[in-house]
């Protein structure tokens, strides 16, 4: 999925530096250049001291978004991941900068050209990829080096890759088929070709640029797959035997000749959870105080409908097994907790350890449109600013639900809870609570601050759809 990095390579790094050397003198001129009437004012003071720390923050950034993959196009990045990786690259290489700044105490270096810098260096560096992605993506909806994919299994696993591809039209993958021994007729628009023998017969027939196995790898028929694409010199790619597992991060090294799979957790740096607090306080309270005029029309509209207290507080479980109140618009009727024993066997959701029914009795009329629009959960915007929750992570359980937790459920605890969260998008209550703690898993192992962003623009369309929500 990744663009050819040698002849990519130069190309991005030429325009990378000519971006960042027209970030900083916008920044520099900014704050030493003054027009006053046809009359143009400049005072530069210490060029050779700025241009020393321009040039090493260049080369802090050029060597960040090396390390970031920044230099080429992975298609299957989407374009808010990767503007993230921008704006964490940039980040970093500004607060190593700015050190340096202070302990050398560099004096002459004036915070607005700092701060000035960082601004353009985001607007440069992020919407050059940005129009860049925005090209590709339409060259590649034309046909632009679209690559023919055949899926080696027909099974559970080779539906989901075949679902996820058709959800991602930007990657310029074609699924022209299935391969399978066991399984006959077609799947969505593509049928199932033939056997695995027939390979070599339909990835000719079919122009197959790249085959990706979803059968196990130790399967003698597997690795007989693999020998005969690469006898024709087609592309492989391997899906993990266990990808249902909750493992995700992997890391691959040689041991002399034996490439060896490092499967390994997500440790986050400090840093970076400080950027996901700043970003959630700010970003909660600007929605808060331009919600305050919809907030007080539901108040009222909430004491109108039905008796009882606008709001619904209770104890939910956060960061590391933290108690905090929770709070939520209240949506049902007064006295409702003690109606739930009453419908127990009425639960919808699999596994039992979360209870949601799609058409509960105890919900009030202008509840049922609260929760359509998950306009009910805007009280929570308070959780985020006391720090209690996120805007993005895993939804936070009940103390009952958490008792009924297997050991490795544990895991949905170990960073704070979300106002949405992956299983959200992904299904929300049509989900199994097994699913849920697997996209929650999926989410804490592979976070990003752009991961975040996704999910937020994911979480639009979601929630005006009504999608899962009761």
């Amino acid at each position: 999925m990744i663009d050819s990095f040698k002849r990519s390579y130069p190309v991005y790094l030429a325009i990378d530096i000519i971006l960042i050397v027209l970030s900083f003198l916008s920044a520099y001129f900014i704050k030493y250049v003054s027009i006053d009437g046809n009359r143009i004012f400049y005072d530069f003071p210490n060029p050779k001291g700025y241009i020393f720390i321009f040039a090493i923050w260049t080369l802090f950034i050029l060597i960040a978004f090396s390390v970031k993959n920044l230099h080429c196009t992975d298609r299957g990045v989407s374009i808010p991941k990767e503007l993230g990786k921008v704006i964490t690259a940039v980040f970093y290489t500004s607060l190593l900068i700015g050190a340096i700044i202070f302990f050398i105490k560099f004096k002459f270096f004036s915070r607005q050209t700092y701060f000035t810098s960082i601004v353009f260096l985001n607007f440069f560096l992020g919407g050059f990829r940005l129009t860049k992605r925005l090209i590709l993506r339409r060259l590649i909806k034309k046909g632009f080096h679209n690559i023919n994919i055949l899926i080696i299994g027909a099974g559970e696993l080779g539906k989901i890759i075949y679902r996820e591809i058709k959800k991602a039209n930007w990657w310029g993958f074609k699924i022209v088929g299935f391969l399978d021994d066991d399984i006959s007729g077609d799947i969505g628009d593509v049928n199932i070709e033939g056997r695995l023998d027939d390979l070599i017969k339909i990835a000719k027939k079919l122009f197959v640029d790249e085959v990706i196995v979803t059968i196990p790898i130790q399967d003698e028929k597997s690795l007989m797959v693999i020998q005969k694409a690469r006898q024709i010199g087609i592309g492989v790619k391997v899906v993990p035997a266990n990808i249902g597992q909750n493992i995700f991060l992997t890391s691959t090294s040689y041991l002399g000749a034996t490439p060896l799979v490092t499967y390994k957790e997500r440790v986050h740096h400090p840093t970076e959870l400080i950027l996901k607090r700043l970003f959630d306080f700010f970003i909660s309270f600007f929605i808060f105080v331009l919600s305050v005029p919809l907030l007080l029309i539901i108040m009222v509209w909430i004491r109108i409908d039905s008796s009882g207290p606008i709001f619904f507080v209770r104890e939910r479980i956060g960061l590391k097994g933290k108690v905090f109140k929770f709070y939520k618009f209240r949506s049902m009727v007064k006295g409702a907790e003690s109606l739930r024993e009453d419908l127990t066997d009425e639960n919808e959701v699999e596994d039992g350890i979360i209870f949601k029914i799609r058409k509960d009795p105890r919900v009030t009329k202008v509840g049922k449109i609260l929760r359509r629009f998950s306009l009910d959960e805007m009280p929570q915007l308070l959780n985020v600013l006391k720090g209690d929750m996120s805007l993005v992570g895993p939804r936070p359980p009940l103390p009952e639900e958490v008792k009924q937790y297997a050991y490795h459920q544990i895991e949905r605890l170990s960073i704070r809870p979300g106002l949405t969260g992956l299983s959200q998008v992904r299904g929300r209550s049509d989900l199994s609570f097994r699913n849920w703690v697997r996209w929650d898993v999926w989410y804490i192992n592979n976070w990003s601050f752009g991961l975040d962003l996704q999910i937020l623009f994911w979480t639009i369309p979601i929630v005006l759809k009504g999608r899962g929500a009761y």
